[in-house]
């Protein structure tokens, strides 16, 4: 895995293509560590991709099959690694964009979801292939699934861990838009320049309101979205942009 920064963009890179980008537990500590980087004074965005044909193909296979360790071993592996990937991803203060360039299997389906954009070429497969060598969704899978896809999408694809194309997963809401692989750089280029013009603090505030309150009753989801929209009203962001709206009103 390799990371670069270019004006303000956080460019993460899976690098394992003779594995199609599959992840291990170091993989998944540096993908982890990369992400916790990325913050509203740095950075506009962070974008995801896979050197070679693929996205990720989940979690390495070859590291399973080598593993012996207690439930209790595993339980600490597993929040070092994957856990702290989710988390990372999902609490992530500036916008996350999936740049799928091939498939995204397994723990890579996962990490699109946990995206905040995702844009994959025509020829991308997907699957929740977790079922297949006995394990359920994880690396935030089977939290997000649900929300995303809706409950009945989300059993299907959990519990059959049949594999479908990029057509389907935008229509099912797990991917943004397909584009063609000949497209794909100038429509995340776009959207990167979106991105850069809108205010980053501001933007750090919404995914935290829209996060947390994923899971909160109406009241408390009310009240968290207040208080996080009173330190938006002290921002700059806030300040300035009032002052642009007037002024280009008033011309």
């Amino acid at each position: 895995m390799h990371t670069t920064t270019d004006e303000g963009v956080l460019y993460i890179t899976f690098d394992r293509p003779e594995s199609l980008n599959a992840f291990n537990g170091e993989e998944a500590t540096a993908l982890a560590d990369a992400v916790a980087d990325a913050e509203p004074g740095s950075h506009d965005a962070v974008v995801l991709t896979g050197k070679g044909e693929a996205f990720s193909a989940g979690g390495d296979i070859e590291a399973m099959a080598e593993r012996e360790e207690t439930p209790r071993a595993a339980y600490e592996r597993y929040n070092r690694t994957y856990g702290r990937v989710a988390e990372e991803l999902f609490r992530c203060p500036v916008p996350v964009v999936a740049k799928i360039n091939g498939d995204a299997v397994g723990a890579g389906l996962a990490v699109t979801a946990l995206s905040d954009f995702a844009y994959a070429v025509e020829t991308a497969t997907f699957g929740c292939a977790f079922v297949h060598v006995g394990l359920i969704p994880d690396t935030g899978g089977s939290y997000l699934l649900p929300k995303l896809v809706g409950l009945r999408a989300a059993k299907r694809l959990a519990f059959t861990g049949e594999y479908f194309d990029a057509t389907e997963a935008a229509d099912l809401g797990l991917i943004t838009e397909t584009v063609s692989a000949d497209e794909l750089d100038s429509r995340v280029s776009a959207l990167l320049d979106t991105l850069g013009d809108r205010p980053t603090e501001t933007i750090a505030l919404a995914k935290e309101a829209i996060h947390n309150n994923l899971g909160r009753q109406w009241d408390d989801a009310r009240d968290h979205e207040t208080m996080l929209q009173i330190q938006a009203y002290g921002s700059k962001s806030h300040e300035e942009g009032v002052a642009e709206f007037l002024s280009d009103g008033s011309e």
